[in-house]
């Protein structure tokens, strides 16, 4: 065990290992070859990057990719904090990865996950099945209670919208595909629910439905404005078709009281460098509580 103070410690069971002092009590721990590792400073917050500066170059996309995933988290988890979030709406949570990054980052309040398709919703109930307030449903959420079909078998990209024609030029996977019927519901009709207990509640509402957000969004009705703050996936480029576009969606968010907080990407095109998808993260600033 290597004590790196501040209750925290790193246990291994072989191999060498080297504690390198990052500044303002952060050490980070190393295995195998680091020489080629580059320390660059971000501004003035004290915190430090370490990059292997061959491997970034050799791919560029990657890494601006990797390092904006990071930054969401770090961003999203900053304004549950700051807005005092107690609940959070999970919308298309395949099989758990936004809740567990919620946990890792240290959010302890209520997560309620929403994820239609079988295959997805099995893992999403293992990953959430020793956590009390991580709730979970398998069910869509969109603009009306109905069931419909989606198509499956696409991954992380399972979608109620058909491909469109550059989506499908981009992704191989969306050549098979197979359908899956599954029950839509309004978010406005699981609200109560998903609320129950909470003293004060102060809901985020994170969309992640593949071209289906903005029917989500519908589907919360008068109850939109309950929510503190939302994200939601937004396009450049259509990959579905009759999805929206990013400023499409953006001015109806926007109309609804949301600002922008951070726009990070999520995908890109490798030959040309566009963007393709968004992480769009909002807030209701009038609802930031006072400074005490």
């Amino acid at each position: 065990m290597l004590d790196l103070g501040s209750g925290t410690a790193v246990v291994y069971r072989r191999g060498e290992r080297r504690r390198v002092p990052l500044g303002r009590g952060a050490d980070l721990v190393l295995s195998g070859r680091t020489a080629a590792w580059r320390n660059v400073s971000l501004g003035e917050t004290g915190a430090r990057l370490l990059l292997d500066e061959k491997a970034t170059a050799a791919d560029e996309r990657r890494f601006q990719l990797s390092a904006a995933a990071y930054l969401c988290g770090q961003h999203v988890a900053a304004l549950l904090d700051r807005y005092e979030v107690n609940c959070v709406f999970d919308v298309g949570a395949n099989a758990g990865q936004y809740g567990r990054q919620l946990r890792r980052l240290g959010y302890s309040g209520r997560i309620v996950s929403f994820e239609p398709t079988a295959e997805a919703f099995a893992k999403l109930q293992k990953a959430a099945e020793e956590d009390p307030d991580w709730w979970v449903h398998q069910v869509g959420l969109g603009r009306e209670d109905a069931t419909r079909s989606i198509h499956v078998g696409w991954n992380t990209m399972n979608s109620l919208l058909p491909p469109s024609d550059y989506g499908k030029d981009r992704y191989k996977r969306f050549a098979k595909t197979r359908t899956e019927d599954i029950e839509i519901r309004r978010l406005d009709g699981m609200m109560d629910k998903a609320l129950a207990g909470i003293t004060d509640p102060r809901p985020y509402l994170k969309m992640d439905t593949q071209g289906y957000d903005l029917e989500v969004f519908a589907g919360a009705g008068e109850r939109v404005p309950e929510f503190v703050g939302m994200q939601s996936e937004v396009a450049t480029l259509r990959l579905y078709e009759g999805s929206p576009r990013m400023g499409e969606a953006i001015a109806v968010y926007e109309e609804s009281g949301f600002e922008i907080t951070g726009m990070y990407p999520v995908s890109r095109e490798a030959a040309t460098g566009r963007v393709v998808e968004f992480d769009c993260v909002m807030v209701r600033a009038a609802a930031v509580p006072a400074s005490e």
